[in-house]
């Protein structure tokens, strides 16, 4: 197998929100795949499968991109590993899925954007800053201006996890799955590019998510940082 997957500068800085859902499932499947950095302006070397972003899986004579279509065909080709939906059912982690993208990347975004570039080599340096200042129309530094105070309504939109993780240590209930790791992916990206401390020490969250970070001989743990 082979992973394509967002670095920068240093190849060993991995930091899409994405490819770390994709890295945590390829762990709780067992499986292995060799890691190919991919910049932001690179798209064409990803023709091949038809994608212009990663993550991109290479199984064999399989190419599969977009971090929940991985899931689906892991669970799919590899029936007899641990699976990323018990039971069968989609529709639980399909809401998470939905929610870090529209909620929980929009907020850890306006906190730690401005602290990307400064990993990234010209073109992506360029590039990024052009197309993030014209999304959130306005300078990155702008955008995280604030963010000691700012912090503080992100971490209020939080309050669904805390819920959840007063019944259960995972979302996934007992044991982590998909939900935990679209999740944590969100976090390794800001962990990844980051000092600023998006969640406080005594947040749940945070405690879940130094549960997730031991994960698998502590993957995310020894993941290079900024």
């Amino acid at each position: 197998m082979r992973l394509f997957e967002l670095a920068g500068r240093d190849p060993d800085l991995l930091f899409s929100p994405y490819c770390w859902r994709t890295r945590f499932a390829l762990a709780h499947k067992g499986l292995a795949a060799e890691t190919v950095p991919w910049r932001f302006t690179e798209k064409q070397r990803l023709a091949f499968a038809g994608a212009s972003r990663v993550p991109v899986l290479e199984d064999g004579v399989r190419t599969v991109h977009d971090s929940w279509h991985i899931a689906l065909y892991l669970d799919e080709a590899y029936p007899d590993r641990p699976p990323l939906f018990p039971g069968g059912g989609h529709a639980h982690a399909r809401f998470i899925r939905a929610w870090a993208d529209g909620v929980l990347n929009a907020g850890l975004g306006r906190l730690i954007v401005a602290d990307i570039p400064a990993l990234l080599d010209e073109p992506d340096h360029g590039y990024f800053v052009e197309s993030r200042e014209q999304r959130f129309g306005m300078k990155l530094a702008e955008v995280c201006a604030g963010r000691e105070s700012g912090v503080v309504a992100f971490r209020a939109t939080l309050a669904p996890l805390r819920t959840v993780l007063q019944e259960a240590p995972w979302f996934g209930g007992d044991a982590p799955d998909y939900a935990d790791y679209i999740l944590a992916g969100s976090f390794m990206w800001a962990r990844a590019v980051s000092r600023f401390a998006v969640l406080a020490d005594d947040d749940p969250v945070a405690a879940w998510f130094g549960r997730v970070l031991d994960l698998f001989d502590g993957m995310g743990r020894k993941a290079k940082t900024a």
